[in-house]
């Protein structure tokens, strides 16, 4: 099934798209309602559980540390990576071109060679995901789902650093929304909210 909200009504998360509640992450394959991985072909709910990423999320607030006075330092000395999106970007935050780092063996497999793996024939090789992937959030006034199919996608987050007072709900930087559940200070660091829908994924 999709992901539920802690907080918010059975009926919008389950027949509509909740915000309301506490946040939560998701896989965007598995986590918005109608996405690929929903539900399988007989129509039985899946759990919208991370493939990886525990321990990520839009109520991780970090600020500046004694010694490390500057926010990329900082954030790395705590654990983080400035920049970061989780599920998609590499350990330097530059943008992976598919989903190796998302899901061990790139999430599914084919009978035959793929873009990066020969194969003998009858064996299964690797056929990542180029586009669609990642963690996305919803929560603290975030919107779960994206919209309709056949796209039926989220919204993915990333670590970025306030420069000013922001209440929940505003942007931290430009396309990145404060979705901790509290106001963030100058210089505190999130993982802020996408406002652009993911890709469709492929």
């Amino acid at each position: 099934m999709p992901a539920s909200l802690p907080g918010e009504t059975n009926a919008n998360n389950r027949t509509a798209n909740p915000s309301a509640g506490q946040p939560v992450t998701f896989d965007l394959l598995s986590g918005p309602k109608g996405s690929p991985n929903d539900k399988d072909t007989t129509g039985n709910a899946s759990t919208g559980a991370l493939a990886t990423g525990i321990g990520y999320g839009p109520e991780v607030v970090l600020g500046l540390l004694p010694l490390y006075q500057t926010n990329p330092a900082a954030i790395n000395r705590q654990g983080f990576t400035d920049d970061y999106t989780p599920g998609v970007s590499t350990v330097t935050g530059a943008a992976s071109t598919d989903s190796r780092y998302m899901y061990i063996g790139g999430g599914r497999s084919k009978t035959s060679g793929s873009p990066s793996y020969s194969n003998p024939a009858g064996v299964a090789g690797i056929n990542y995901y180029t586009a669609g992937f990642g963690i996305g959030a919803a929560g603290s006034g975030g919107s779960r789902d994206a919209g309709a199919g056949p796209a039926f996608t989220g919204f993915a987050i990333k670590m970025v650093t306030a420069t000013g007072t922001v209440a929940n709900g505003a942007a931290i930087e430009a396309g990145w929304t404060n979705r901790a559940g509290v106001s963030l200070a100058v210089n505190q660091s999130s993982f802020g909210s996408s406002t652009a829908a993911s890709a469709a994924v492929a």
